[in-house]
C-alpha cells in the first residue's frame, strides 16, 4: 500500500491513562513525523497535534488505539491519495 501523510489531532481530558497513550506514542513511534504538547490550563485539557506517515492501516490503527483510551479522544485526517 502506498504512504501517505495524516494528521492527527489527540485531546486529553483526563491525566489518568497518559502512560497508556504514551506506550502507544511510543510503540508506533516511527509513523509519527512531528508530535507537540498544548496545555490549556485555563480548560484543564492537552492537546497533541501529531503529524503521521504510513499506510491508511496503519494510521488507522495508531487512530483507532488512541481512541479506545478512557479521557483522550483523537480525530484525524489523510491526505489524497496520488
Amino acid at each position: 500500500m502506498e504512504k501517505r501523510i495524516g494528521a492527527l489531532l489527540i485531546t486529553v481530558n483526563s491525566k489518568e491513562n497518559i502512560v497508556l497513550l504514551n506506550e502507544v506514542l511510543t510503540e508506533l513511534s516511527p509513523l509519527i513525523i512531528a508530535r507537540q504538547g498544548v496545555h490549556l490550563k485555563e480548560r484543564a485539557l492537552n492537546v497533541i497535534p501529531l503529524v503521521v506517515e504510513g499506510t491508511s492501516s496503519e494510521i488507522n490503527s495508531l487512530s483507532g488505539r488512541i481512541g479506545k483510551i478512557d479521557g483522550i479522544m483523537v480525530k484525524s485526517v489523510l491526505s489524497k491519495q496520488n
